[in-house]
C-alpha cells in the first residue's frame, strides 16, 4: 500500500496527480503550518491571507479543497465561499472558526461548506477531516467502492454514485451520499450519532450532534419526501433505515 510521509495511506486525485488544497487565513504563520502539514501528505498547496487573494489563487490553482478562515481582513469566509463556488462548483470547503456558537457552525454548513474546525485545533484533526471530505466528494482515489446497495425500493450504485427510490433519481451532496451509504450498509440497525460522526465525518463525538441532525433532515427531505418514510429516529439511541412495511 502506498503511504504518505505521515504514515497514512496516500490519497491522490483520481488521475494519480497530487491533491490541490488552498489554505486561506490572515495569520501567515498558521497558514504556513497548515500548508506544511498538507505537503507532508504529498499534496500541492497554496496560501492566501485575505478574500481577494484567495479568489485569485483559486482561479490559478483550481483546488480540490479549501481550508477557509471565517474571519478575514477584507470580508468573511461565507462571502468568499460563494465566489469560490463560481470558480469551481465542486470544491470541498473546511471552515476554520474561532466562534463556538451552534448557529455559526450551522451557517457555515448551510452556506455550502462541508465541515468546520473550531480554533484551537490540532493539525491531525484538520488533516483527518480534510481526507474524509475529499474521499466523500470523490476527489481522492478510493479503493473501497462496493456493489449496489438496496433497501426496499431505495437503490444506491456506489460506483456511479447514483441513488434512486422507486426508480426516481435522487440528487445528493457528497456528505448526504456518504451518510445514506452508511445507513444503507446497516439496514434495520440503529446507529448512534457518535457512530455516524466517526464514520461520515471522521471525528469523535463531542457536542456536534446538531450536524448529524441537520444532515438527517436533509436526507429525509430528499429520500422520504412524498413517500412512506424509511429513515427513522429512535429516541435516545440514534437513527435507522428500513424498508417500508408492505
Amino acid at each position: 500500500m502506498n503511504t504518505a510521509r505521515s504514515g497514512r495511506p496516500a490519497l491522490t486525485r483520481p488521475d494519480g496527480t497530487p491533491l490541490r488544497v488552498l489554505v486561506v487565513d490572515d495569520d501567515p504563520d498558521l497558514a504556513e503550518v497548515l500548508s506544511g502539514a498538507l505537503r507532508y501528505e504529498g499534496w500541492q498547496t497554496r496560501t492566501a491571507g485575505d478574500g481577494a487573494s484567495a479568489v485569485t489563487a483559486a482561479r490559478e490553482l483550481m483546488p480540490d479543497a479549501v481550508i477557509l478562515d471565517v474571519m478575514l481582513p477584507d470580508t468573511d469566509g461565507f462571502a468568499v465561499l460563494r465566489t469560490l463556488h463560481t470558480v469551481k462548483a465542486d470544491v470541498c470547503v473546511l471552515f476554520l472558526t474561532a466562534r463556538d456558537a451552534v448557529e455559526d457552525r450551522i451557517k457555515g454548513i448551510t452556506a455550502g461548506g462541508d465541515d468546520y474546525v473550531t480554533k484551537p485545533f490540532s493539525l491531525e484533526e484538520v488533516v483527518a477531516r480534510l481526507r474524509g471530505l475529499l474521499r466523500r466528494a470523490g476527489m481522492a482515489r478510493q479503493l473501497d467502492e462496493g456493489p449496489r446497495l438496496t433497501v426496499g425500493d431505495l437503490v444506491m450504485d456506489e460506483e456511479a454514485r447514483e441513488v434512486t427510490r422507486g426508480g426516481e433519481l435522487i440528487e445528493l451532496s457528497p456528505t448526504e451520499f456518504e451518510l445514506l451509504r452508511f445507513l444503507m450498509r446497516n439496514p434495520r440497525r440503529v446507529l448512534s450519532k457518535a457512530q455516524i460522526l466517526d464514520r461520515v465525518w471522521s471525528y469523535d463525538f463531542g457536542g456536534r450532534a446538531h450536524v448529524v441532525e441537520l444532515y438527517i433532515s436533509y436526507l429525509r427531505k430528499k429520500v422520504d419526501a412524498g413517500r412512506e418514510p424509511m429513515i427513522h429516529t429512535v429516541r435516545g439511541a440514534g437513527y435507522v433505515i428500513k424498508p417500508v412495511a408492505t
